[in-house]
């Protein structure tokens, strides 16, 4: 019988970029912003193959994106990340330094921040949402953690003892400590409690594999079965995982928690565009009122740079800059 001496087809290139994505374990959703910005990248200059364009028409897209479309300085950052990992990571090509194109502006706004009596009326709102939901909004005022941070919390982080929580992989890849607030811990025994017995019954099914990153799965292959890897805040049905293909547990869905925080704002009839960021703004904001020094806010935050924290004393409830009208000094 004669050898088959068919070459096997080369991968497309936007196959190519989503097995280099996994390969160096960035996020699904990296994953899916940076392949969305290729492939707008190249159908702008006529599906033309990267190979054969360079940093002039790499100048051209972004400006593109400045001019034509008006997209934040953040939005053409972004694109320019998922362009250059085109080219350096699959192509091996190493562009020029890109000064050419126009960059978009980055203005420079303040955070939104609620009073203490705005986030008082927008728990009590919160307090009529479904669980969790209404749960991880205290806790993103009581902690400080980003919403992807609190929906992605594993059991073995949340120590009641100590009544602390350990923020894994953060912004930049760190970890740190923030305090988990004495008002929330019988909340957060029984939310451990009723994990159990769901992790239990996934046990009984087989499907107690929940997901982790590629390193981790490989170098502890058992642990994506053990209760202490379980996410705190599971969704209530079981997923189909868009890599893996395995049907498991996933964590609740962010936009569930940012739709809640949303709903509840309005109905505490809170004016200021509400997002659950804006608790943790809001939660440095009344730190820094109270009393507490910038570098433990900045530390809780997780911020590298002081810098970045310094500008919740621009937002302090005594007006700008902290200094009193002088029309208050007539009356």
């Amino acid at each position: 019988m004669p050898l088959n001496t068919t070459e096997p087809q080369p991968k497309k290139l936007l196959d190519q970029v989503r097995d280099k994505i996994r390969f160096k374990h960035y996020s699904l959703s990296t994953e899916t912003t940076y392949v969305s910005w290729i492939k707008q990248f190249i159908l702008f200059h006529g599906k033309r193959h990267p190979s054969e364009i360079g940093a002039a028409e790499v100048e051209a897209f972004l400006t593109y994106l400045a001019t034509a479309r008006h997209v934040s300085s953040s939005t053409q950052n972004q694109a320019l990340s998922a362009i250059l990992f085109l080219y350096r990571e699959v192509l091996a090509i190493d562009l020029p330094w890109l000064d050419g194109f126009e960059r978009s502006r980055k203005p420079r706004r303040l955070p939104v921040v609620l009073t203490v009596l705005e986030v008082q009326a927008l728990l009590k709102k919160a307090a009529s949402v479904p669980e969790p939901y209404g749960f991880i909004i205290k806790l993103l005022y009581g902690t400080g953690m980003r919403l992807m941070e609190a929906v992605r919390l594993r059991v073995k982080d949340v120590e009641l003892s100590r009544r602390e929580i350990i923020v894994r992989d953060g912004k930049g890849g760190k970890d740190r400590v923030t305090m988990l607030p004495e008002s929330l811990l019988e909340a957060m025994h029984q939310q451990l409690v009723l994990r159990r017995e769901w992790f239990d019954a996934d046990l009984a099914a087989g499907k107690a594999d929940v997901w982790l990153p590629d390193a981790l799965a490989v170098k502890y292959p058992v642990a994506p079965k053990e209760w202490g890897w379980q996410y705190v805040f599971a969704a209530k049905n079981y997923s189909i995982d868009p890599r893996s293909k395995k049907e498991r547990r996933h964590h609740v869905e962010e936009r569930q928690v940012q739709r809640y925080v949303k709903q509840a704002a309005l109905a505490a009839g809170i004016a200021k565009p509400t997002t659950p960021h804006t608790m943790r703004h809001s939660f440095a904001t009344h730190l820094l009122q109270v009393g507490y020094d910038i570098r433990t806010v900045q530390e809780l935050l997780g911020h590298s740079d002081v810098a970045t924290t310094m500008i919740y004393t621009h937002v302090l409830n005594k007006g700008g800059k902290g200094v009193t009208s002088p029309l208050d000094q007539l009356v």
